[in-house]
Protein backbone atom coordinates (compact mmCIF):
# COMPACT_ATOMS: atom_id res chain seq x y z
CA UNK A 1 0.00 0.00 0.00
CA UNK A 2 2.66 2.42 1.19
CA UNK A 3 4.90 1.94 -2.17
CA UNK A 4 1.99 1.81 -4.83
CA UNK A 5 0.46 5.09 -3.46
CA UNK A 6 3.64 6.68 -3.72
CA UNK A 7 4.40 5.43 -7.61
CA UNK A 8 2.87 9.02 -8.43
CA UNK A 9 5.90 10.65 -6.93
CA UNK A 10 8.35 8.58 -8.92
CA UNK A 11 10.36 10.72 -11.15
CA UNK A 12 10.16 9.34 -15.16
CA UNK A 13 13.05 6.77 -14.55
CA UNK A 14 12.70 6.28 -10.65
CA UNK A 15 13.40 2.95 -8.86
CA UNK A 16 11.41 0.84 -6.33
CA UNK A 17 14.30 -1.58 -4.59
CA UNK A 18 12.24 -3.92 -2.29
CA UNK A 19 14.22 -5.91 0.39
CA UNK A 20 13.69 -9.55 0.47
CA UNK A 21 16.04 -12.69 1.03
CA UNK A 22 17.47 -16.02 -0.27
CA UNK A 23 15.56 -17.23 2.33
CA UNK A 24 12.37 -17.38 0.29
CA UNK A 25 13.57 -20.11 -1.09
CA UNK A 26 12.84 -22.32 1.86
CA UNK A 27 9.43 -21.76 1.71
CA UNK A 28 7.41 -25.09 1.39
CA UNK A 29 6.09 -26.09 -2.03
CA UNK A 30 2.96 -24.20 -1.34
CA UNK A 31 4.67 -20.32 -1.70
CA UNK A 32 1.90 -18.27 -0.09
CA UNK A 33 -0.84 -19.84 2.16
CA UNK A 34 -3.14 -17.57 1.29
CA UNK A 35 -5.63 -19.40 3.59
CA UNK A 36 -3.58 -18.24 6.76
CA UNK A 37 -1.66 -15.16 5.57
CA UNK A 38 -2.35 -13.72 9.50
CA UNK A 39 -1.25 -16.65 11.12
CA UNK A 40 -3.69 -17.64 13.11
CA UNK A 41 -3.89 -21.13 11.97
CA UNK A 42 -0.67 -22.09 12.81
CA UNK A 43 2.61 -19.80 13.11
CA UNK A 44 6.57 -20.61 12.25
CA UNK A 45 8.76 -17.43 13.16
CA UNK A 46 11.02 -18.79 9.73
CA UNK A 47 8.37 -19.67 8.17
CA UNK A 48 6.34 -16.36 8.15
CA UNK A 49 10.08 -14.66 7.44
CA UNK A 50 10.48 -16.96 4.39
CA UNK A 51 6.61 -16.20 3.00
CA UNK A 52 7.07 -12.57 3.66
CA UNK A 53 10.17 -12.32 1.94
CA UNK A 54 8.75 -14.49 -0.99
CA UNK A 55 5.79 -11.98 -1.15
CA UNK A 56 8.98 -9.11 -1.45
CA UNK A 57 9.73 -11.00 -4.26
CA UNK A 58 6.34 -11.68 -6.42
CA UNK A 59 5.76 -8.28 -5.35
CA UNK A 60 8.25 -6.68 -7.22
CA UNK A 61 7.61 -9.23 -10.46
CA UNK A 62 3.97 -8.00 -10.70
CA UNK A 63 5.05 -4.22 -10.25
CA UNK A 64 7.55 -4.33 -12.74
CA UNK A 65 4.73 -5.95 -14.92
CA UNK A 66 2.55 -2.92 -13.93
CA UNK A 67 5.22 -0.40 -14.14
CA UNK A 68 6.80 -1.74 -18.05
CA UNK A 69 7.13 0.66 -20.46
CA UNK A 70 6.74 3.95 -18.04
CA UNK A 71 10.79 4.39 -17.56
CA UNK A 72 10.14 2.91 -14.05
CA UNK A 73 11.86 0.11 -12.96
CA UNK A 74 11.33 -2.15 -9.68
CA UNK A 75 13.51 -4.86 -8.33
CA UNK A 76 14.39 -7.13 -5.78
CA UNK A 77 17.59 -7.34 -3.33
CA UNK A 78 19.16 -9.85 -1.02
CA UNK A 79 21.75 -8.14 1.15
CA UNK A 80 22.92 -10.78 2.75
CA UNK A 81 23.28 -12.15 5.88
CA UNK A 82 23.70 -9.29 7.90
CA UNK A 83 24.92 -8.76 11.65
CA UNK A 84 22.12 -7.37 13.48
CA UNK A 85 20.24 -8.46 15.84
CA UNK A 86 17.29 -10.23 13.91
CA UNK A 87 18.24 -13.77 15.29
CA UNK A 88 17.17 -12.50 18.37
CA UNK A 89 13.88 -14.33 17.65
CA UNK A 90 15.50 -17.41 16.33
CA UNK A 91 15.74 -20.71 18.34
CA UNK A 92 18.47 -20.27 20.82
CA UNK A 93 20.84 -23.54 19.19
CA UNK A 94 20.19 -21.56 15.87
CA UNK A 95 21.72 -18.44 17.47
CA UNK A 96 24.39 -20.46 18.94
CA UNK A 97 25.41 -21.92 15.29
CA UNK A 98 25.44 -18.10 13.92
CA UNK A 99 27.55 -16.96 16.87
CA UNK A 100 29.57 -19.71 15.54
CA UNK A 101 29.55 -19.24 11.54
CA UNK A 102 29.36 -15.05 12.53
CA UNK A 103 32.81 -14.33 11.56
CA UNK A 104 32.94 -16.50 8.29
CA UNK A 105 30.13 -15.66 6.90
CA UNK A 106 27.77 -12.36 8.27
CA UNK A 107 28.47 -9.26 6.14
CA UNK A 108 28.92 -5.86 7.82
CA UNK A 109 25.78 -3.46 7.49
CA UNK A 110 28.09 -1.72 4.59
CA UNK A 111 28.39 -4.49 2.84
CA UNK A 112 24.53 -5.31 2.75
CA UNK A 113 23.97 -2.32 1.70
CA UNK A 114 26.11 -2.76 -1.03
CA UNK A 115 23.46 -4.41 -3.60
CA UNK A 116 20.96 -2.02 -2.59
CA UNK A 117 22.55 1.39 -3.37
CA UNK A 118 23.81 -0.59 -6.83
CA UNK A 119 20.57 -1.47 -7.74
CA UNK A 120 19.10 2.18 -6.66
CA UNK A 121 21.45 4.33 -8.31
CA UNK A 122 23.71 2.24 -11.13
CA UNK A 123 23.60 3.81 -14.22
CA UNK A 124 23.87 0.49 -16.51
CA UNK A 125 20.95 -1.01 -14.13
CA UNK A 126 18.35 1.87 -15.92
CA UNK A 127 15.53 0.02 -17.32
CA UNK A 128 16.53 -2.80 -15.55
CA UNK A 129 13.11 -4.24 -13.81
CA UNK A 130 11.54 -7.15 -12.42
CA UNK A 131 15.08 -8.90 -11.30
CA UNK A 132 16.62 -10.18 -7.82
CA UNK A 133 19.99 -9.18 -7.21
CA UNK A 134 22.59 -10.67 -5.04
CA UNK A 135 26.24 -9.53 -4.61
CA UNK A 136 25.13 -6.66 -7.12
CA UNK A 137 24.54 -9.28 -9.43
CA UNK A 138 21.16 -10.52 -11.25
CA UNK A 139 20.36 -13.88 -9.56
CA UNK A 140 18.20 -16.31 -9.88
CA UNK A 141 15.61 -16.51 -7.23
CA UNK A 142 13.08 -19.89 -6.53
CA UNK A 143 10.82 -20.95 -8.84
CA UNK A 144 7.98 -20.40 -7.02
CA UNK A 145 9.37 -16.51 -7.12
CA UNK A 146 9.20 -16.35 -10.39
CA UNK A 147 5.53 -17.60 -11.03
CA UNK A 148 3.80 -14.70 -12.71
CA UNK A 149 0.58 -16.29 -11.34
CA UNK A 150 1.19 -16.85 -7.89
CA UNK A 151 2.60 -12.89 -8.04
CA UNK A 152 -0.91 -11.71 -9.50
CA UNK A 153 -2.92 -13.59 -7.21
CA UNK A 154 -1.07 -12.31 -4.21
CA UNK A 155 -1.45 -8.78 -5.89
CA UNK A 156 -4.87 -9.24 -5.71
CA UNK A 157 -5.57 -11.22 -2.19
CA UNK A 158 -3.34 -7.61 -0.91
CA UNK A 159 -5.54 -5.42 -2.61
CA UNK A 160 -8.51 -7.29 -1.35
CA UNK A 161 -7.30 -6.87 1.94
CA UNK A 162 -6.69 -3.18 1.87
CA UNK A 163 -9.75 -2.53 0.16
CA UNK A 164 -11.80 -4.26 3.71
CA UNK A 165 -10.03 -1.41 5.80
CA UNK A 166 -10.53 1.58 3.57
Amino acid sequence: MLVTSLLGQLTDSGRVVVLSSDVHKVVRKLGIDFQNLSGERGYSPVGAYGQSKLANVLFVKELAKRLSGTGKTANAVHPGVIKTNLSRSIPRVMQLAMGLVEPLVLKSAAQGAATQCYVATHPQLAGVSGEYFVDCNIAKPSSLARDAALAARLWDESEKILAKLS
